[in-house]
């Protein structure tokens, strides 16, 4: 028998797409159809979970209520409010993870021509990532709050997400994961009328990508394996 070529979406084989994806930080102001949207979805919820648990809610926002959300956490963060997220974070990144995350820097501002001392379009930068980068769409998802602690979950959460940046993808959408977008989560639940028994996890900004912002060009480097995966028992 000859070989089987399995084929994702509309024809893109998985290596290719999971090779050619990238975040995308600035989009186009046409309309995503509910109707792809839930396509998507369909697709990535078949990402595996704990014992089958599925504990994952999409909340999809756009219009209106998205504006709304984009204001307010704006407007906070710019008054100095404290991030107020469901979930426990990190403190600040430090070596080689703090490391990798100026080197992305790096090369978005300089697709950007954004400067080091340029001061006024830095912040700039950081304020459309509570915009969540001006997006039509925005996935905010959410997991029963039953499940907490909820190590096991993120990690389920996780696989969704990645199934819905690659179904979008593959359907000429883009998507960048967005933690800014869901800073202040209590306006995100406020807007949209998330029940108190989910737990708010992150966001995803989705719409068609705009080929002239120069951000969108730039993929982040992946180290090699050998600098993180060990073999254990192979006879090579």
């Amino acid at each position: 028998m000859g070989d089987v070529v399995r084929v994702v979406g509309d024809g893109m084989e998985f290596e290719e797409l999971v090779s050619t994806r990238r975040s995308v930080r600035g989009y186009k102001k046409d309309p995503v159809p509910r109707k792809l949207i839930d396509e998507i979805i369909t697709v990535a919820k078949g990402a595996p979970s704990s014992m089958n648990t599925q504990p994952w809610f999409v909340h999809v926002l756009t219009g209106e209520p998205l504006d709304r959300v984009r204001t307010r956490n704006t407007e906070m963060m710019l008054g100095g409010a404290k991030p107020k997220r469901d979930i426990i974070s990190h403190e600040a990144y430090e070596g080689v993870h703090r490391q990798r995350q100026v080197d992305i820097a790096k090369q978005l501002f300089a697709a950007m021509g954004i400067a080091r001392d340029d001061k006024e379009r830095r912040q700039d930068w950081v304020m459309r990532g509570f915009r969540q980068f001006d997006a039509p769409v925005s996935l905010v998802l959410t997991y029963d709050r039953s499940l907490d602690p909820g190590v096991i979950s993120h990690f389920d959460m996780g696989a969704l997400s990645y199934g819905i940046c690659l179904a979008a993808w593959d359907r000429g959408l883009g998507t960048v994961v967005n933690g800014q977008g869901i800073m202040r989560s209590d306006i995100v639940r406020d807007v949209a009328n998330i029940p108190e028994d989910q737990v708010i996890i992150t966001c995803i900004a989705m719409g068609y990508p705009d080929d002239d912002f120069s951000a969108n060009a730039v993929k982040s480097v992946r180290e090699p394996n050998t600098h993180f995966v060990s073999y254990v028992g192979f006879d090579d």
